[in-house]
């Protein structure tokens, strides 16, 4: 059972459950979701994951959460649910892994808009830029804290394992 955490007052935060859910049902695992869009949900929402007994957690991207980024690894850690991130700030600061778009990269493109606009340029004649570059980060102080081991094959693909 896996459990996932989305923001609802996020505007993706439907579409985000919805594909979770598809991809569940495709790999016959069972979701249980839970709302929060603050420090006290994201702390009941933790004692339902394991009222639950759910056997990891992931998140929908938001950035309440990345606010929240200290307390909810802190969570993880205490309640030992192996868990999911999509930043690698989060793997990075002692969550087990990321998924997730580079950041870098992210704010790099924001430059470049903002240069363009800045020169006149319209932002509705600008085109919509998607993440190209996706990076996976796993910590492996935080597995063997938890009793985990990863497969070579997939530590061979990670671009950056944390010692």
């Amino acid at each position: 059972m896996i459990g996932l955490l989305v923001n609802p007052k996020n505007p993706a935060s439907e579409s985000e459950t919805h594909d979770v859910q598809v991809a569940a049902r495709t790999l016959g695992l069972k979701i249980v979701g839970q709302n929060a869009s603050n420090s006290h949900e994201i702390e009941a929402a933790f004692a339902s994951f394991v009222q639950y007994r759910v056997n990891a957690l992931t998140f929908a991207a938001d950035s309440v959460f990345s606010s929240h980024r200290d307390q909810i690894i802190a969570l993880a850690a205490r309640h030992a649910v192996p868990t999911m991130y999509f930043a690698r700030e989060f793997t990075a600061a002692g969550g087990l892994m990321s998924y997730g778009g580079d950041i870098t990269n992210a704010y790099r493109l924001t430059g470049i808009y903002a240069g363009r606009i800045l020169k006149g340029e319209k932002p509705n004649d600008l085109p919509v830029q998607l993440a190209v570059k996706v990076e996976l980060v796993i910590n492996l102080k935080t597995a063997k804290t938890l009793g985990l081991t990863f497969p070579l094959p997939l530590l061979g693909r990670a671009d950056e394992v944390i010692e």
